[in-house]
């Protein structure tokens, strides 16, 4: 038979990321000893606390049945966690919505809210997720740059009023991915105005909330007075607590907001096993001093990377938070050619900032993913492959 897609399957086509796991195989099969910090998946498992439970529950057969929707204890521990960690009061049974991980929701929400045409305005660098749910909608993007010089956030100041008119949806993410730019309530506070101006609802993807150093704790966007008017925001355990393959997360926020897309979610899935939703509970109960201690990690990870390669000649800004470096990289290179040296001249692995969108040309992503030794091996390499002599 003749297998035709549909046209919206042009929005779908292999991006970069397929293309460096297929390069990444062949330098594998060749006998390579690759060094991967392209991905954002946590090298580290879960705290015990989480796998006990996940061990123990999995053996009765009484969780196995749908769960539809998240639990009276998970939705008690998101709110418990939000009001101790951000001092945000949330009404359990209104203003909380589980998710199967924040992607889950991120790329789900554009068709709740937005119609074919309409614009949906994304960060520039950002999240590939973004584009992914605007692409299922039908809607249009409308890029938002984010620029050194603006310390990463995007100037509100810069989008022309007809966009803003026809805008349905803004996504913000701080801490970022790919960008690791933290935002300040003075921000939040802009962005909640410009909102209600133009009637536009506010997404803070806040999936790597628990990732900050040096003390400099992020702000939650729905601490800013004002936020819950118009916005929501979403969070995952997959970065906090290294449950990434569990796939849970939550939308908190706006009541209304949350029961429309609690409403899409109720005709597309059956729910979180159960086991999963009790270990998420236990991990927003008593995850801090585990989360303190994946900071440090993260930190002297961070540390290690940046002061090699700074060593070696290349200047990478150190982030306050997220699991990311976002290096800028040396004058003659492009994103991807610089990708492909990395790989070939020292087996090193990282993502061209192009692949996050137009304004991510000249940098490059590189994730906090691989042990100290792993990095430092990284860097002994890159120096030997010679590209900064």
């Amino acid at each position: 038979m003749k297998v035709i897609l549909s046209n919206r399957m042009e929005a779908f086509k292999p991006s970069i990321f397929s293309e460096l796991a297929a390069y990444k195989r062949k330098k594998l099969e060749e006998g390579c000893a690759i060094i991967d910090l392209s991905i954002g998946s946590p090298d580290m498992p879960p705290p015990a606390f989480v796998t006990d439970i996940l061990a123990n529950s999995a053996g009765n057969g009484n969780e196995y049945g749908y769960s539809l929707a998240g639990t009276e204890e998970l939705h008690k521990a998101i709110s418990d966690y939000y009001v101790n960690t951000y001092g945000v009061t949330l009404q359990q049974s209104q203003e909380v919505l589980m998710l199967m991980g924040s992607q889950d929701g991120l790329v789900h929400l554009p068709m709740v809210f937005a119609n074919p045409g309409d614009y949906i305005l994304v960060p520039d660098p950002g999240y590939t997720a973004y584009a992914t749910g605007i692409a299922m909608a039908g809607a249009v993007p409308y890029l938002m740059p984010l620029q050194k010089k603006n310390d990463f956030l995007p100037d509100l100041s810069l989008i022309p009023e007809d966009v803003a008119k026809r805008s349905k949806l803004m996504i913000l993410n701080f801490p970022g991915n790919p960008v690791p730019a933290m935002a300040n309530d003075v921000f939040f506070s802009e962005v909640i105005a410009f909102a209600k101006q133009y009637n536009i609802i506010v997404v803070h993807d806040f999936a790597y909330s628990e990732l900050y150093f040096e003390g400099k704790k992020p702000i939650s966007f729905l601490s800013v007075s004002g936020a819950k008017d118009v916005g929501i925001e979403i969070n995952s355990l997959s970065k906090s607590f290294n449950m990434a393959g569990c796939r849970i997360g939550y939308a908190i926020g706006n009541e209304k907001i949350i029961a429309a897309l609690g409403q899409l979610k109720s005709n597309l899935d059956y729910g979180v096993f159960y086991p999963i939703q009790q270990a998420a509970a236990k991990a927003l109960r008593e995850g801090a001093q585990f989360c303190e201690e994946s900071r440090r990690m993260y930190e002297r990870r961070r540390d290690i990377l940046i002061d090699g390669l700074e060593a070696l000649g290349w200047k990478v800004d150190k982030p306050a938070g997220s699991m990311f470096i976002w290096g800028e990289i040396p004058n003659g290179w492009s994103s991807l050619d610089f990708v492909y040296a990395l790989i070939d001249r020292a087996n090193v692995v990282v993502t061209p900032g192009h692949a996050f969108g137009p304004s991510g040309e000249g940098f490059v992503r590189i994730a906090l993913v691989q042990t100290e030794e792993k990095l430092r091996l990284a860097l002994q390499n890159i120096q030997k492959s010679g590209i900064f002599n």
